[in-house]
């Protein structure tokens, strides 16, 4: 596999993801568990066929497969300002994981960012973090917790 192409399924599956945890009202967190390590890596494999399929028919099919219920962790309806785009979330997601040094697999990659505490921050529309410079994200990230603005 090329890498442009493993680098647009890991965009898709974080896409996926932010998608889903909007539909189902859950922590993104929540739903990168329910799909675990082996679920992400299915999905990375996957990806290249699911693309061809809406974002509501591979959510849907995620629901069901995943056993994903409905939560009450709603950041669209509570939201004051315009909702950024899944894809957009996405490529925050994305990026984070990137960034994640060594060989670390990318299927852990992409359940570390999401579980991480960064995720509930980055899901707070009425916030900045989401739009924050990826470096800013990457070193918060990486020091486990939100930087001061020194």
């Amino acid at each position: 596999m090329h890498d442009s192409e493993r680098r647009n399924d890991i965009y898709y599956v974080c896409c996926m993801i932010e998608f889903t945890s909007r539909k189902t009202k859950n922590h993104r967190s929540a739903v990168a568990r329910k799909l675990g390590i082996k679920g992400i890596q299915q999905e990375l494999s996957d990806a290249a066929v699911s693309h061809c399929l809406s974002f509501e028919e591979v959510s849907e099919d995620w629901t069901l497969r995943y056993g994903i219920a409905e939560g009450d962790f709603d950041t669209v309806s509570t939201c004051r300002y315009e909702v950024p785009s899944v894809t957009s979330i996405g490529r925050v997601y994305f990026r984070l994981a990137e960034s994640i040094p060594g060989d670390v697999p990318d299927e852990e990659k992409i359940l570390m960012v999401f579980t991480s505490f960064i995720s509930d921050a980055i899901s707070d529309f009425n916030t900045s973090v989401y739009y924050s410079n990826p470096d800013y994200l990457q070193c918060s990230f990486e020091e486990g917790r939100l930087l001061d603005f020194d």
